[in-house]
């Protein structure tokens, strides 16, 4: 069984699929937006790359997100609560990092399942 990428550089792929499974990069938005804004570009990019590799949120087995800044947690539970699948809800956690990118205030990377 081969892996299967999408969105290669030399440094990383956007997407890496192996067997039923597929692996996001971390997503991040922009800088200047705020973290409303930044958490829907990053979920969007998400729904994206699933859309690439075959599948959907509904699929989504696990879910990690990095805040720049604790406090931002119930903001960006909120922007997640409109977007997760409430029916098929992915394992997840949350913790405080500090970003590289100054600006940068959510990260997330998801694993996901293909359909069947």
């Amino acid at each position: 069984m081969s892996v299967v990428r999408f969105g290669s550089s030399k440094r990383l792929s956007d997407v890496a699929v192996f067997g039923k499974t597929v692996y996001l990069t971390g997503q991040v938005g922009s800088e200047a937006a705020s973290l409303g804004d930044q958490t829907r570009s990053v979920l969007a990019s998400i729904d994206r790359l699933l859309a690439l590799a075959g599948t959907d949120k509904s699929n989504v087995i696990q879910a990690t997100i990095w805040l720049a800044d604790r406090s931002d947690f119930p903001g960006m539970n909120a922007v997640w609560d409109e977007w997760v699948d409430k029916s098929n809800p992915p394992a997840r956690s949350t913790a405080q990092v500090d970003l590289l990118v100054p600006g940068q205030k959510v990260e997330i990377t998801v694993v996901a399942a293909l359909p069947d």
